[in-house]
């Protein structure tokens, strides 16, 4: 599974982007698809998942502004950013396999890695 995410850019705080991972392989309907960020300096941290069945999962500090989803017609996940903040300010990175719930936001349960896109959020 190779997987290309894009859709990262420069937005005034307030703004809203949205970061859209397509990916090939016919097993990506059944994978549970995840985004996680790392900021500079800082260690990379799970943003949202979404599993096989359709289950999403949000951190703390997107729950309400942001929203995962999926099209597996187009083997493609999305992240909707609304309200952002400069603190989403990070590389953003999508990532895919089959993880069990309680491991959903740990970045080592995932084998499939996007290359990252950037987001950048201006005060």
């Amino acid at each position: 599974v190779q997987l290309q995410a894009s859709g990262g850019g420069m937005v005034q705080a307030g703004g809203s982007l949205r970061l859209s991972c397509a990916a090939s392989g016919r097993t990506f309907s059944s994978y549970t698809k995840g985004w996680f960020r790392q900021a500079p300096g800082k260690e990379r941290e799970f943003v949202a998942a979404i599993g096989w069945s359709g289950g999403t999962y949000y951190s703390d500090s997107v729950k309400g502004r942001f929203t995962i989803s999926r099209d597996n017609a187009k083997s493609t996940v999305y992240l909707q950013m609304n309200s952002l903040k400069p603190e989403d300010t990070a590389v953003y990175y999508c990532a895919a396999y089959r993880v069990i719930t309680s491991e959903i936001r740990r970045s080592p349960s995932y084998k499939y890695w996007g290359q990252g896109t950037l987001v950048t959020v201006s005060s």
